[in-house]
């Protein structure tokens, strides 16, 4: 538990993406602490199955737009100078480590290290079989590609022989601007997303949570980091959430939360006035 305040992130999510830029500049220059982009590689024209536990239907129709993550987070580091930029989340297992490793690292490195990397085994598997891969080993492949990654991030030259990824000696450069590498949060609410985030990352996100709600996945959390004796690590603990006032806030910190991603605005059109009216009740 923690007294501090946590941060506030923006859900760029929420927001038709013609928004994005000026949303983003209104919540830097408002002093939100980041904003957060989601991810995936392709939408099948037939899905199924949904993050969230108990619904039967995706959360989003196949034809909503998407963009590549890191080229859209890299424009808007070029246009910023203070805001954290962060995935929610990434598909790391379903590119090849080194696509993966590369595009992270240039995101940071253009930032002047402020990327965030959320990751994630995602939920939707017929994205996978689309790029050809087996959907039930993708937590494996998010295992073993993110410990490539942070080998390519912090060795001078590594190789690699493993169930999904094999290679010769390699080098890679230039490393991130952050050391060892960026802050890696895993997302998800199973126990083996629960179990990877406080076992393997600097942190976990959360989906939509309430204050009763988040207190299960916390207590697993800290159960396994005290199992891998990670309790004296720096951890960070994001969750998307409501906020209204600077006590809402601090019952987040009460609970164990670091991070609230919040959207408080129900169009795109009032995103601004949004962040402003949170920005006088919190600040």
């Amino acid at each position: 538990m923690s007294d501090a305040l946590p941060k506030l992130g923006v859900s760029l999510g929420a927001l038709n993406p013609s928004a994005h830029l000026d949303v983003t500049l209104e919540a830097e220059r408002l002093g939100f602490e980041s904003v957060w982009m989601p991810e995936h590689l392709v939408f099948p024209a037939t899905m199924s199955g949904s993050p969230y536990p108990g619904a039967e239907h995706p959360p989003v129709p196949a034809h909503t737009p998407v963009y590549d993550a890191f080229a859209w987070l890299s424009f808007l580091a070029a246009k910023t100078s203070r805001i954290r930029l962060g995935t929610n989340v990434y598909l790391l297992g379903i590119r090849h480590p080194f696509v993966a490793a590369r595009s992270i690292a240039t995101l940071d490195i253009v930032s002047n290290g402020r990327a965030d990397i959320g990751i994630g085994a995602g939920w939707l598997r017929s994205e996978w079989d689309a790029a050809g891969l087996d959907p039930r080993t993708r937590g494996r492949r998010l295992d073993e590609a993110l410990a490539v990654c942070k080998r390519l991030w912090s060795e001078r030259e590594i190789e690699h022989h493993g169930e999904f990824y094999s290679f010769a000696p390699v080098l890679f450069e230039p490393k991130p601007a952050q050391k060892p590498w960026p802050r890696i949060h895993v997302g998800g609410e199973s126990e083996a997303a629960l179990t990877h985030a406080a076992r393997d990352a600097d942190g976990w996100i959360g989906m939509a949570h309430t204050l009763a709600s988040v207190r299960a996945p916390l207590a697993t959390i800290a159960a396994v980091r005290d199992r891998y004796e990670r309790w004296h690590e720096p951890f960070e603990i994001t969750v998307m959430g409501e906020v209204t006032s600077r006590d809402d806030l601090a019952r987040w910190g009460e609970a164990g939360v670091t991070r609230v991603i919040v959207a408080p605005w129900k169009r795109t059109r009032d995103a601004a006035d949004g962040l402003r009216r949170l920005a006088e009740a919190v600040f």
